[in-house]
């Protein structure tokens, strides 16, 4: 069957610590935040380089028009002539009149410009962009460090659980054997039926930690599923041992750490960012082209008094349809801020206090990083010790019981000292894995401190 179906093998299989982590890295809601948040950064990319494409416009209206001119002239003096119509008259004087255009307008236009010089201030901020981009992608290694470091503990954590189990399995067993033992030296009077009933009492206390690991063990389960996503079935399955990790720290420096690089890269996008707000008034440069219609139709031209004195009559037209087309404009022109109530120096100021503020949450985390470096060597370096001791404890405890259980046996010795014996090396086995799930946890931390994370050392 595993031959013919592998892909309900695998599902059936439990989960490796690299799947964990490959699937809580597509879940986790803190990374894919990160992620959405830089595609806003190479979208302002985007903008920035189509900034320099032409741009299109077609516009049109259609209304009523009304318009009124007021035509006034310097004194006319003309020597008198012959009429030259009869009954008119040009007489000296002045001409004052209004002229009034009404009637319905159209009007269509398309325009096309394109932006040829931004005064500089474009190119600083594409490189401002792409340095911004370059720290989120930093900042996001380190949110798939800390999801690596959780996963981990988690699996690590099952690991613990689960020895935990063996060990009290192991101390169930050798109860029931010495239950057994004081069955038989209760019948022969060796012990007294409290002695008898303290083992009991042991057994009792020991099967409340099993029910307390299955608790333990179920909600891990729930950790896992929550960060993974993957089936609660398969994720039950793992059987994970705890083993030490072997780190040696070859390089001190925190410099590669992406935190104190993802704050460069920043102090670097502030300083185009300057560059950028400094160029305010330099002139921009943008060549434009138009084509225009314009229609009157249904129109009146008219004026409000005498076209000419004396002729008893007012200018009052009802012409065709006006047309203008084409009305064609091309050329450049520029832009020049000489003056812009300090708008671009306020933004310049605003610039140089984020690079100030970047450099010192820098100088802050260099001391908090090495610091952080110093104290993960030296818990690198105890709990290693600690193992060793937890190792020659365990092994003390051991020879102990051994030697307290032959001693039961032959009746020189009381339950309660066969019990105690046995918590004793129970609580030397429990200790000594927490030892070494406290040096795994040292040796991850100690990697992270020098940006050396690897999950095959895992």
């Amino acid at each position: 069957m595993l031959f013919f179906f592998p892909a309900f093998a695998f599902a059936q299989s439990a989960p490796t610590l690299q799947e964990l982590i490959d699937s809580a890295l597509i879940n986790d809601g803190t990374l894919t935040q990160q992620t959405l948040e830089n595609k806003y950064t190479q979208l302002d990319n985007q903008k920035l380089k189509d900034i320099f494409l032409p741009k299109v416009e077609v516009s049109g209206k259609a209304g009523y028009l009304f318009t009124s001119a007021h035509l006034k002239s310097p004194e006319i003096n003309l020597p008198p002539v012959p009429p030259i119509f009869p009954g008119a008259n040009i007489p000296e004087g002045r001409l004052n009149n209004n002229l009034h255009i009404s009637g319905i307008s159209t009007m269509a236009k398309a325009e096309a410009s394109v932006l040829l010089y931004s005064g500089g201030k474009v190119k600083y901020l594409k490189e401002a962009n792409r340095e911004k981009s370059i720290s989120e992608n930093l900042l996001m290694q380190k949110s798939r460090d800390e999801i690596i470091s959780d996963v981990s503990k988690a699996y690590d954590q099952m690991a613990l659980v689960q020895e935990s189990k063996n060990v009290l399995d192991e101390g169930k067993k050798r109860l029931d054997i010495n239950r057994k033992t004081a069955d038989k030296a209760l019948g022969y009077g060796l012990i007294t039926p409290y002695d008898r009933k303290k083992i009991e009492l042991a057994q009792a206390n020991l099967n409340s930690k099993l029910v307390e690991y299955e608790g333990k063990k179920e909600l891990l389960i729930t950790q896992l599923y929550l960060l993974t996503e993957i089936d609660r079935e398969r994720i039950a399955q793992i059987q994970p041992k705890l083993e030490t990790i072997s780190y040696e720290v070859l390089d001190q420096n925190i410099e590669n750490r992406v935190e104190l690089q993802a704050l460069d890269h920043g102090i670097k996008a502030t300083d185009y960012k300057i560059k950028a707000e400094e160029r305010w008034w330099v002139p921009k440069v943008q060549a434009q082209t138009s084509v225009s219609y314009f229609e009157l139709f249904n129109n009146n031209i008219s004026t409000s008094k005498e076209l000419l004195p004396n002729s008893g009559k007012k200018l009052d037209l009802h012409p065709a349809n006006l047309n203008i087309l084409p009305l064609v404009q091309a050329g450049v022109g520029f832009k020049w801020d000489i003056f812009d109530g300090n708008e671009g120096k306020h933004l310049v100021e605003r610039a140089k206090i984020e690079k100030e503020i970047l450099q010192n949450k820098r100088r802050d985390a260099s001391k908090q990083l090495n610091l952080n470096l110093a104290n993960n060597r030296t818990n690198y370096t105890i709990a290693n010790s600690l193992i060793q001791l937890k190792e020659k404890s365990r092994e003390i405890a051991k020879q102990g019981l051994e030697q307290v259980e032959k001693e039961f046996r032959y009746g020189t010795k009381t339950s309660s000292a066969l019990i105690d014996a046995e918590n004793d090396l129970e609580n030397a086995e429990l200790e000594l894995q927490t030892a070494i799930f406290n040096q795994r946890r040292s040796a991850i931390e100690l990697m992270k401190s020098t940006q050396n994370l690897q999950i095959e050392k895992l």
